[in-house]
This record gives structure tokens, sequence and C-alpha cells, in this order.
């Protein structure tokens, strides 16, 4: 088995929405995903992107990706990456494509000057969990996850009943 990794373009929007629809399915939510071919070239491939991307390619087949972008942390006072979602396809999970993966991610982090990698997981994904443990990864179950979105974002951004 061959594998490459390499960096999506954005001619690979139409195989990325396919990996965001398959892990929403795996992660048993497969009608939350609305996003589109055209919101992911807009987002991810434009002048000012807000997100990264690498394709695994499996034999010429695309296997899985990680999704990622930068952040900042204020307390190390360095750049990072979180990683919003690394998906490898079923029929080529246990072959070493996740960790290649998350191995170019932190590689792109070092290149960077990046102090870390986040990202989240499941409770209930115990194979992630163990792999992500092989890694050495720290969990940090202190920490409760946040978001504001929808109607009570726009109540705080104070622009109620407009598109943001």
């Amino acid at each position: 088995m061959s594998t490459v990794i390499r960096r999506a373009t954005a001619g690979d929007a139409a195989q990325i929405l396919e990996f965001i629809r398959a892990l929403a399915a795996f992660e048993r939510a497969p009608d939350a995903v609305t996003a589109t071919e055209e919101g992911l070239i807009r987002d991810g491939f434009g002048a000012h992107p807000f997100f990264q991307c690498l394709i695994a390619d499996s034999d010429g087949q695309p296997a899985g990706f990680a999704l990622y972008f930068f952040n900042y942390s204020t307390w190390v006072g360095r750049p990072g990456i979180y990683v919003e979602d690394l998906f490898v396809l079923p029929h080529f999970r246990r072959k070493g494509i996740g960790r290649e993966l998350l191995r170019q991610v932190a590689a792109i982090a070092i290149e960077n000057g990046c102090q870390r990698l986040q990202w989240e997981v499941l409770d209930w994904n115990t194979p992630a969990i163990d792999f992500y443990r092989d890694l050495g990864a720290e969990f940090l179950d202190e920490w409760r996850n946040v978001r504001l979105s929808g109607e009570a974002l726009k109540r705080l951004a104070g622009i109620e009943g407009q598109q943001p």
C-alpha cells in the first residue's frame, strides 16, 4: 500500500465535503452538515483562507483528511494548530493513515513555530481515544467546550433577525 499525504486544493472541495459527510455519519449526526463545495472553496482557498486541509491518498484512492487552522495561545505567547477534523474512511483504517495525517500536521506546526496541537474527540469514540493516548496526547477533562451559534450568536452580536 502506497499512501501520499498532500495539501488539498480548491479542486478537492467535493472530496473534502464527502469526507465531512462520512465523518458526520460516523459521529451519528448525518443531517448536521450544511457545508457546501462553494463554501469550502470560498473559506479554504481564497486570499485569506480560514482553514487548511491535507488529503491522504492510498494507492490513488482518497482515504482520509485532516482539516485544521491556526490559533493563538495568549498564555504561551505562541501560535498553535487546532485540528477541526481528522477522518479516515473505514476500509482504510488501521493502516497508519490517521497517524501519518497527524504527523504531517505536527510537522507543519513545528515549521510554523507552533507550541501545540489541539483537537476534540467524542467521549464514546474509544478507538480514537486509545489512538490519541498512544500518541502521547494529553486529555483536558477539566475544560468544558463552549459554543455560541445560531440565534444566540446573532443576539449577542446585536443583529437579531439578520443574516450574519
